[in-house]
């Protein structure tokens, strides 16, 4: 207890101390950010992970996008915005003289072009000649996941500088999603150059500009002379791929990075004593989970879920492996976000407990029907925002699981294989690890997005409740706050009681930095904006 205070009371100092102004910033520099993993794909209609976004959070724009350290919406691509009394139409006014990085004009029709690829059927409409759609490209994940088809009818350029979007229905968090990664406006001249390549050769409009990438290795940005909102202050960025946490942050304390994500929480303590280092500090909008693989029988029964939940210590992993750098999670949306529901108790540590409800519901029985001894838990091979080591973590759940008489066997594959085979919910895979980091500050970015399995077959957990569905399309749809609030509380405890997923942790995220780097602010939705970084 007392080293999980100490932490949180450090992190109050330094979110404090981090408000503190800045020398003049100065031009010219390179900063090396130093990661877990490489990116799946740099073209992010198409991508789900932290890993892509973060390039393309520098070499992208929305029309609208987040303000520094907030989920406050701001100006983007778009200087204004109209809404429609009805809330069904949005018209967009852009800001005059973009170019893309290949040179080309960012205008109305690109804004069309960007979205409409996404779209199932493509009621688009151009200046002019319409652009051509690529032939081939794969599934938009997020799109299809934020439920988007069901929600935007048709896109109008009505002139160069001016784009309407049509629903299908009222959607509350509507400008907020079109703040996301999956919005961004992309150059469709260099779509069609590209193909399906695109998602290695990233053109936007964005502060940088890509460079180069060297799989597993690094990926090279420089700085957009012309970007619209001035030229960043380095001249280069650097993103290098150093998957073990310790040589990371080894790495860090040599110079040769200057950024270090996801360390060793012991390594924290070395770098809060280390007068070269500082440490970057945010609360995490995010989760950590343990999912069922809900297309399978064995998972059916509600009461085997609930014994899973009861036999999971999760105060211990929190205490052993965050290392206090986080908090037990008993919703899936995190205590800082509006429409949390307090009142909800969560599933206690009760071993025995749990192994009387899986004699009641028959457990090993339905787990010879199913053909198999034991279990597999597929564990994730690379630290994130919401859990800073999943092997260890699969290994604390191996051992509770095993003093309720089920035998665990642990699966992990490299990162992207890891996410494309979870995504197909294969037999093999009962329980599977993953998390979120919120987007948007809505809480329907975790609730829907997460759980409503009934609305996109992209939706990781595929848990189908009919009440919950309702409950989620409702609160889209909803006037009020107010209403929302109530809706999201419900969806809350409909989670509790159905236990679709397991709610871990809620993580503290903290990135230890040279102290020569200035500037560099954590962002609630875990993007890495470079922009207004400069080093000394």
């Amino acid at each position: 207890m007392a080293k999980r205070s100490f932490w949180w009371a450090v992190a109050l100092v330094l979110i404090l101390a981090g408000t503190a102004t800045a020398a003049d910033p100065k031009v010219g520099g390179t900063i090396i950010f130093g990661r877990g993993g490489d990116s799946a794909g740099l073209d992010p209609a198409f991508e789900t992970d932290g890993n892509s976004f973060m390039i393309c959070d520098n070499v992208f724009d929305q029309l609208v996008l987040y303000a520094d350290e907030s989920t406050e919406l701001v100006p983007g691509l778009a200087t204004a915005w109209d809404v429609s009394e009805d809330g069904l139409t949005y018209t967009f006014h852009l800001r005059e003289g973009v170019k893309f990085h290949d040179g080309t004009e960012m205008n109305a029709d690109a804004v069309v072009f960007s979205i409409g690829r996404m779209m199932n059927e493509k009621k688009v409409k151009f200046t002019g000649d319409a652009l051509p759609f690529p032939e081939k490209q794969p599934p938009a994940e997020y799109w299809l996941s934020m439920e988007m088809d069901n929600t935007i009818d048709s896109i109008e350029a009505l002139d160069n500088n001016t784009v309407v979007f049509k629903l299908k229905r009222r959607e509350a968090p509507f400008l907020a999603n079109m703040a996301m990664d999956f919005a961004a406006i992309v150059s469709p001249a260099a779509v069609r150059k590209y193909g399906e390549d695109f998602r290695s050769n990233p053109v936007g409009t964005g502060p940088f500009r890509f460079v180069k990438w060297i799989k597993d290795d690094r990926i090279i940005l420089e700085a957009n002379d012309d970007y619209w909102g001035g030229r960043p202050y380095l001249d280069q960025a650097i993103f290098r791929v150093i998957p073990d946490n310790s040589v990371r942050f080894l790495e860090l304390k040599t110079g040769n990075i200057s950024i270090c994500q996801f360390p060793n929480t012991e390594d924290i303590e070395l770098a809060e004593k280390d007068e070269n280092l500082k440490l970057a500090t945010q609360p995490g909008m995010n989760i950590g989970y343990v999912g069922f693989n809900h297309t399978k029988p064995l998972w059916q029964d509600k009461r085997i879920r609930k014994a899973i939940a009861l036999a999971v210590n999760k105060k211990a992993i929190v205490d052993n492996i965050y290392y206090g750098l986080g908090q037990v999670a008993k919703n899936t949306i995190p205590p800082t976000m509006w429409g949390y529901n307090d009142d909800v108790i969560d599933h206690p540590y009760d071993p025995e407990a749990a192994r009387k409800l899986l004699q009641e519901a028959d457990f090993q029985g339905k787990l010879k029907a199913a053909g198999q001894n034991g279990i597999s838990l597929w564990s994730m091979p690379v630290a994130r925002p919401y859990n800073p080591n999943g092997m260890k973590v699969g290994e604390a759940i191996q051992a509770d699981l095993r003093k309720v008489g089920i035998d665990v066997e642990l699966v992990t594959f490299e990162w992207g294989t890891y996410l494309k085979k979870q995504r197909t919910q294969p037999p093999e895979m009962d329980l599977f690890q993953l998390g979120w980091t919120g987007g948007n500050g809505d809480p329907d970015n975790f609730l829907a997005v997460l759980l409503d399995g009934m609305a996109d077959p992209n939706v990781r957990t595929q848990w189908k409740n009919e009440d919950y569905h309702n409950t989620i399309v409702k609160a889209k749809q909803a006037n009020s706050r107010d209403e929302r609030i109530q809706l999201y509380r419900h969806a809350q405890e409909l989670i509790n009681d159905e236990v679709p997923l397991i709610n871990i942790a809620h993580s503290l995220v903290v990135w230890p930095e040279l102290k020569t780097v200035r500037n560099f602010k954590l962002h609630p939705t875990s993007s890495v904006r470079l922009h207004k970084v400069w080093v000394e």
